[in-house]
């Protein structure tokens, strides 16, 4: 939506506060029932198997200088990329609604101020973030990411004084529903997952886009990583998975709710900004400019009304759904870019890869019955690459499908 070009440390920046957020602690609580050693050995594995996944969809956009939604048409058409960017506009209002539910609660048991009244404050301060603009927000962004950066240490630092030394030591568990090793990973691989559909928006735009593409990749799942393991360890070794507890028994109070605030308000930002570009390319499907900030806007609107008035305690099905639309979307299009060789798109509709991505879909949904130590995107995106270079194969094609 901007013109501006972005620098590197400003994309790591962005990634840094995509990574801190409530909603990454509160999915590293689930994996408490595991224990230490066995929960961080799935939150290291996932996080390998869905940033690597984050990578290479950031790389095809940076390679191709296109937007998310522009790089998903090179494989499923000029008009087969507008049920994605519409699926994304949905799952990103999804975040948005959840991410200021989480935020929300956390900061209410800070200053009780009521759930509701919180998440319009963080509606609003999201909104002002949309209006000013990315490349305007580069300084400021800078500033809050460090103070962001200091408050997370200051937690971790709460967590592994105050918790149950033991607990940690030896590897301790927490009493709960149980999680297989393998829904742990798939847990762990679904962060970076939900944001396939949304990197390319931030890195195509920067000075040097691979670069920008590796630095954000590395920087999020670092974070991302650190994030769950608060949460696991929060679990563990404090009995809690209140963060609001956490700050308030650390002292932390002004600084705790900032920490909560500014979060909730860093990740959101991308959520707004990607869900816009989105917005632009379902007007380009049907020949109309549509200004992206206008349904940033929207969206943003429409997520803070919803968290005010439905409850978002539970997102694990909603991971799932995300990991089962977009895994084998960015399979095919990993499929197409690094074996087939599609650079540009030339037709409408790609209804063969189409198919492909619907059969791939419904591989995820199935493999989900089934207790898989890898968990069920691995299979599901070599699976449906695979399946993808087969087609390719056995149809004809044009000849303007592959790179000159």
């Amino acid at each position: 939506m901007e013109e501006n070009k972005t620098s590197v440390l400003s994309n790591g920046l962005i990634w840094f506060g995509a990574g801190v957020s409530m909603s990454e602690i509160l999915t590293g609580t689930y994996f408490a029932p595991l224990g230490m050693k066995t929960g961080l050995l799935a939150i290291l594995i996932g996080h390998v198997i869905g940033c690597i996944l984050l990578f290479l969809a950031g790389y095809l956009g940076a390679k191709t200088n296109n937007n998310a939604m522009e790089t998903v048409a090179v494989s499923f058409g000029r008009k087969g990329n507008l049920p994605f960017s519409i699926l994304n506009i949905l799952q990103l209002a999804g975040w948005l609604a959840i991410l200021n539910y989480d935020g929300a609660l956390a900061a209410n048991g800070i200053f009780s101020a009521g759930a509701g009244v919180w998440c319009a404050i963080i509606g609003v301060l999201l909104l002002v973030w949309v209006l000013v603009g990315l490349k305007r927000l580069e300084k400021i962004n800078m500033v809050a990411m460090t103070a962001l950066f200091l408050m997370t240490v200051a937690l971790c630092f709460v967590i592994v004084t105050k918790g149950n030394a033991g607990a940690f030591l030896n590897g301790g568990s927490v009493s709960g529903e149980t999680l297989s090793f393998g829904a742990a990973i798939e847990l762990a691989a679904s962060m970076p997952l939900s944001w396939i559909p949304v990197i390319s928006d931030y890195t195509s735009n920067s000075t040097k886009p691979v670069k920008a593409t590796t630095v954000s990749t590395i920087v999020y799942g670092l974070v991302s990583c650190w994030m769950y393991i608060i949460g696991m360890s929060a679990a563990i070794g404090m009995g809690t998975s209140d963060i609001a507890q956490i700050s308030l028994r650390a002292g932390l109070g002004v600084v705790g709710l900032l920490i909560i605030v500014f979060s909730t308000v860093t990740t959101n930002f991308l959520a707004a900004h990607s869900a816009g570009v989105s917005g632009e390319v379902v007007g380009e499907s049907f020949s109309k400019k549509i200004n992206g900030k206008y349904i940033s806007v929207v969206v943003v609107i429409v997520g803070t009304i919803a968290a005010i008035l439905y409850p978002m305690d539970n997102i694990e099905e909603f991971l799932y759904l995300i990991n089962s639309v977009f895994a084998p979307m960015i399979a095919v299009m990993i499929a197409d870019f690094f074996f087939n060789k599609k650079r540009r798109a030339v037709k409408e509709w790609d209804w063969a890869n189409l198919a492909v991505w619907l059969i791939g879909l419904i591989l995820y949904r199935a493999l989900m019955h089934v207790d898989i130590i890898i968990g069920y995107t691995l299979p599901d995106i070599v699976i449906t690459a695979v399946l993808c270079m087969v087609v390719h194969r056995i149809l004809p094609q044009n000849d303007l499908d592959k790179a000159i």
